[in-house]
């Protein structure tokens, strides 16, 4: 798996060389995406940097070992004065957190203070759904941005793969040949390797299966069978900037909101799927959420629709005749 090339901090060997086998551990045995990686080592540089300066000197596992909650709320408020979001900080501080839990249970560094520390309070974020007829006219009508014919059936089959699939659009982009040929061939579900490598089953619909066998009808490459199918206009693979771009020119277009993004159409297939009255655990199932409460998120979306459903099927909210 892809990795950071290495860290360089403000710190001792020994946190030096604990932080590069916490980067080992994370991507090996968590099977923490490159991003993750990337964002966690940005954050546990920043924050022994931060020490660095505010304790003095090289950064060693005995120091780390000592800091008090006063060291730990130092951090925050510093990074509170430099305007960084809440957001950015609460990433941080889990990032923080784990690189220490990973030295207590390596028996490196055990320090108690940061377990105590509370997590800066986020504001909620709802998805941003598109309705039903907004989603229908970005799908139905992205083709007419195309220069080429194989590029709109391109961008047609990749919008239909996050809206009728409810697909990231790496997922989406990182589907091969092989898998493209499935799809066109008439299978009606897709096995989608998602975030942490797993794993789950996702029906295609018919208007998947059409937009997708028209790509590969029009494509003018050579699609190796185990490689990304989705290919941009010089042949390489399909940048998902590309497909960022282009939702954006239909956005404006259609006059829709700047939240109408390639991955507000993955919101909209669980919103609308819940708000015809889908499954929770079974939406959670096909977006591919470890947990249920990530995809509780969409329940605040839909809760008059819910509402309605728990009154009519509850049976003390049945009223007697």
């Amino acid at each position: 798996m892809a990795r950071p090339a290495g860290l360089t901090l403000a710190a001792a060997p020994d946190v030096a060389q604990a932080a590069t086998a916490w980067q080992d551990w994370l991507a090996d045995e968590k099977r923490a995406a490159a991003p993750t990686l990337e964002a966690y080592r940005h954050d546990l540089a920043e924050f022994l940097s931060f020490l660095s300066r505010h304790r003095g000197g090289e950064i060693g596992l005995k120091l780390l070992a000592a800091l008090t909650q006063n060291d730990f709320r130092a951090w925050l408020s510093a990074r509170s004065t430099q305007g960084l979001a809440r957001t950015s900080t609460a990433r941080a501080l889990s990032a923080v957190r784990g690189f220490f839990r990973f030295l207590d249970r390596r028996g490196l560094c055990h320090n108690a203070s940061i377990g105590v520390l509370r997590t800066p309070k986020l504001p909620k974020s709802l998805p941003k759904a598109l309705t039903t007829a907004e989603a229908r006219e970005l799908t139905d009508g992205i083709e007419q941005l195309a220069d080429e014919p194989w590029i709109g059936a391109r961008d047609t089959a990749v919008v239909l793969l996050l809206y009728g699939a409810g697909l990231r659009i790496a997922e989406a982009l990182g589907l091969s040949k092989a898998d493209l040929d499935r799809i066109a061939g008439g299978a009606e579900s897709l096995v989608i390797t998602g975030k942490g490598r797993k794993q789950r089953l996702v029906p295609i619909l018919p208007a998947i299966r059409q937009g997708v066998a028209a790509y590969l009808r029009l494509c003018p490459y050579e699609l190796p069978l185990k490689q990304p199918a989705f290919r941009g206009a010089r042949g390489k693979p399909l940048d998902p900037a590309i497909v960022q771009r282009t939702v954006a020119k239909m956005r404006g277009m259609l006059g829709l909101p700047d939240s109408a993004t390639p991955h507000a159409l993955r919101h909209s297939f669980a919103t609308h799927l819940l708000g015809a009255g889908g499954d929770l655990r079974a939406i959670q199932e096909l977006l591919g959420h470890a947990s249920l409460s990530t995809t509780q998120r969409y329940t605040s979306v839909d809760a008059a629709r819910l509402g309605a459903i728990h009154a009519a099927a509850h049976p003390r909210a049945r009223r007697k005749p």
